[in-house]
């Protein structure tokens, strides 16, 4: 979750109130104080709240959340006159472009690090990575409108941020640290995205670095916005967020022209919710005007519509209210949690563990004994890391997700080896050896069952150390075994055997082949196993 760094004194002119009475009641609103330091506070907010994640939007929840201000706040804009076209060419690079432009900015060295801290979070919560948005921010007055955004040559020049000499954008996808970092997201197209002005001066490469030409600065008063990505919904909520924290702190908001369509519009959304809903669900005696009160309290629009009905207004910026119940959630954050009553449940149960949980539990306690240490890798992964990289085909029973959210997280796992292998190679830059070990569900089909699996990485990791292991791991749940030739292409062949349990494989391990640890960008020698335990249940073997 993204944590927010809010300095005392930024904090206190925006929001109107002293810091001993926000450290007090943030955490009220959903949020949790990483540590309080001695000019600012660090606080964790939920990713489902994009609108918290800078300075000025944390002061306009905390004016009404502390009862200085209520309702909710207008964002009027007016044309710029300012136009971008979009190079069709873009259709399958990165199709969506969102812009504004903000006018009479004042931006002090915390303004823009509130800025900037809100750029990064709506990265990552919004934009999954800059996959699906990634930001820019310019200093408007140092470029000529209007503005292009097209599909452009690998070999276009500029001189990219923090730098001072001319790179292609090739030699930034080698040599950027950004560049470096999401080189990922664009490397495999044949043109990439580029922002120019009328003159043909760059902006931005989106979604990796923008140009030195439009930094802002302490001297910026004028800003041009543009977000681009995958999904039009995403780009215009980190757009709305950018906009109205800017317009919050003194800022004016002006539209810009997308190909003849004028955005951003910052208006709100009307729904209807129900008073005796919200009653039943919270559990608490209300009204309508009580619910109108609490909901302007948490800065939204809110009139009661006879004595069952309130119609409210939901800013542009709350991207999280998705239905009435996320509504009644904010009623029940200004109600205030600490006024719940405490009651214990109407039904009684006594809990036992289940005998999977058992189990994992027991193989849990052998390979912390053996010496390795549990990871927790995701369930969800993609083609790449699961078979691509391991050197395996593809299982008949792989599971597909219908809409991922990201290229990275498409598929279920039939397998924890290969997470765990990219574990390696995530922590690739600490010291070795490395012995880690994961247990967990993995799915075929409709079946779910559990795997566990193990690696060990240094520069004496063969085939004798995970024999050993796994003869050890089989012996402690007391399971009778044998071993065979493997021929999984994932390890060395000579340097491989299969589990044999009961005349079934149910296991493998080996030293891994030398095309896997170049496909994960590893250094070392890699031993693993990897067993389905499977073969345990129905055996009194822990």
């Amino acid at each position: 979750m993204p944590i927010i760094k809010l300095p005392y004194e930024y904090l206190e002119t925006l929001t109107g109130t002293d810091r001993e009475t926000i450290i007090d009641r943030v955490p009220m609103i959903g949020a949790d104080i990483e540590r309080i330091e001695e000019d600012h506070i660090d606080v964790e907010f939920f990713p489902d709240r994009p609108d918290l994640f800078s300075t000025e939007g944390v002061a306009r929840a905390m004016q009404g959340f502390l009862g200085l201000k209520s309702g909710i706040n207008e964002y009027p804009i007016t044309p710029s006159g300012i136009s971008f076209r979009v190079d069709p060419g873009l259709a399958e690079i990165r199709p969506f472009l969102g812009s504004a432009v903000i006018r009479n900015v004042s931006l002090n060295e915390e303004a823009i690090e509130s800025l900037m801290g809100l750029q990064e979070a709506l990265h990552w919560a919004v934009g999954r990575g800059r996959g699906k948005v990634a930001i820019g921010v310019h200093d408007l007055d140092t470029v000529t409108p209007p503005f292009y955004y097209q599909a452009a040559p690998r070999d276009r020049a500029f001189v990219p941020l923090d730098f001072a000499e001319e790179m292609t954008m090739e030699e930034i996808l080698e040599h950027h640290p950004k560049g470096v970092n999401f080189a990922h997201l664009v490397r495999d197209y044949e043109r990439f995205p580029l922002i120019t002005d009328a003159e043909d001066n760059v902006l931005s490469f989106p979604p990796i670095i923008n140009g030195e030409r439009t930094k802002v600065t302490t001297e910026t008063k004028n800003i041009l916005l543009d977000c681009t990505g995958t999904d039009m919904k995403a780009v215009m909520t980190a757009v709305n967020n950018i906009c109205t924290a800017l317009a919050d702190a003194g800022a004016t908001i002006e539209s810009v022209e997308v190909d003849g369509t004028p955005m951003p519009s910052l208006s709100p959304s009307i729904r209807m919710v129900s008073v005796d809903e919200c009653r039943r669900l919270l559990g608490i005696p209300l009204t309508a005007e009580e619910m109108v009160a609490h909901l302007r309290t948490m800065r939204f629009g809110a009139v009661a519509d006879g004595e069952e009905k309130v119609r409210v207004t939901v800013p542009c910026y709350r991207s999280d209210i998705m239905h009435d119940w996320d509504i009644f959630e904010d009623v029940a954050i200004s109600y205030g949690f600490e006024n719940f009553d405490a009651a214990l449940p109407e039904s009684f149960t006594t809990g036992k563990p289940h005998p999977v949980m058992v189990m994992m539990d027991g193989v849990r306690e052998i390979l912390a004994g053996l010496g390795f240490l549990e990871m927790m890798p995701f369930t969800l992964t993609n083609v790449r890391v699961l078979y691509t990289a391991m050197q395996r085909e593809i299982n008949p029973g792989l599971l597909r997700l219908q809409r991922p959210i990201s290229e990275e997280q498409t598929v279920m796992r039939t397998d924890i080896l290969p997470m765990l292998v990219e574990t390696l190679q995530i922590n690739h830059h600490r010291e070795l050896p490395q012995r880690l070990f994961a247990i967990g569900d993995c799915v075929e089909g409709e079946d779910t069952f559990q795997k566990v699996a193990t690696v060990s990485i240094h520069t004496e990791a063969d085939f004798s150390e995970i024999y050993a292991c796994a003869d050890a791991l089989m012996r402690e749940m007391h399971i009778a075994y044998e071993i065979e030739e493997s021929a999984d292409p994932a390890f060395i062949p000579g340097r491989r055997a299969d589990i044999i349990v009961d005349g079934k494989k149910t296991g493998v391990f080996g030293e891994l082949n030398p095309d896997v640890i170049r496909a994960f960008e590893l250094d070392a020698p890699v031993c693993a196993m990897e067993i389905d335990l499977r073969c345990v249940q129905g055996r009194p073997c822990l």
